[in-house]
């Protein structure tokens, strides 16, 4: 299934399996989502559900990992079954938290997944319908999740990578955070040594949905061709936002590198060098 939608399609789906999900995160996004989501659009939280905080920094970042037991009651609380089209987007063009679901969805092995592409944003002015209020609680299942299936790099594994000329490391934060111009999250500026510099911005057209897959590719093409994917990590400040330039590798027909959940705000936290 190809990993993104586009809204005219969603419209035309007419699937009783269909779970369509709201990712929006951020300041109030349970009250935002409250306010206005897609029409029948569940609700899901990226701190409570999509991560598992409470873990010292170094350990696991911002947005650690949640275990497979814990994802396995989040995807059956939102009555997510094997065979479910899952549809996920986000307020933010799907560059944050919905590619976050989408990469765990994936690496549980669930292949009925997709992201809206646009978002919230792009779907209203398609004329998806929206509403307001709370969407009916869904009838609860049984999704048993074992392993995260797709490869993922531990901090000790990049620090490997930072000093070995066969493997890249892609920083997918803005230019300006890499640089150490500018921290607004974490404690420390600056940038994993020898990691290069690929913001998830240029993966998205100026109105905000995806690049054609061929502008992706060719995008990614030169580091594919100096690298093997299990050479390629990816990190962005905590594990989220990297896994839309995951997304968009596989939208355009590209292997998967490894993702550093950890990422920059587990990096910092860890006393490795920073540049």
């Amino acid at each position: 299934m190809i990993a993104v939608i586009q809204p005219e399609e969603l419209i035309a789906i007419q699937d009783p399996g269909l779970v369509l999900i709201d990712v929006s995160n951020g300041k109030d996004a349970s009250g935002n989502y409250l306010r206005k989501h897609l029409q029948g659009a569940l609700f899901a939280d990226l701190n409570t559900q999509l991560a598992s905080l409470g873990h010292t920094a170094s350990e696991g970042g911002r947005h650690p990992l949640p275990s497979p037991a814990k994802f396995s009651r989040t995807l059956g609380s939102l009555g997510i079954t094997p065979g479910s089209h899952v549809v996920l987007y986000d307020d933010k063009g799907g560059s944050n938290a919905a590619a976050r679901f989408w990469w765990m969805l994936r690496a549980a092995g669930h292949t009925r997944v997709q992201v809206l592409d646009g978002g919230l944003q792009e779907a209203e002015k398609t004329g998806i319908p929206v509403q307001s209020g709370t969407a009916p609680v869904p009838q609860q299942t049984v999704y048993s999740v074992t392993e995260w299936l797709w490869p993922v790099a531990g901090t000790e594994a990049v620090e490997a990578a930072s000093q070995n000329e066969e493997a890249c490391i892609i920083d997918v934060r803005d230019r300006d955070r890499y640089l150490g111009i500018t921290e607004p999250l974490d404690p420390v500026a600056g940038h994993i040594p020898s990691a290069i510099n690929m913001p998830f911005r240029d993966n998205l057209q100026p109105h905000g949905r995806f690049k054609p897959p061929e502008e992706l590719k060719a995008l990614y093409r030169p580091v594919f061709a100096h690298y093997h994917p299990s050479d390629i990590i990816v990190h962005c400040g905590s594990g989220v936002t990297a896994c839309h330039t995951l997304l968009a590798m596989d939208y355009a027909g590209l292997p998967l590198p490894k993702l550093y959940p950890g990422s920059w705000s587990a990096w910092c936290h860890s006393g490795k060098p920073v540049v």
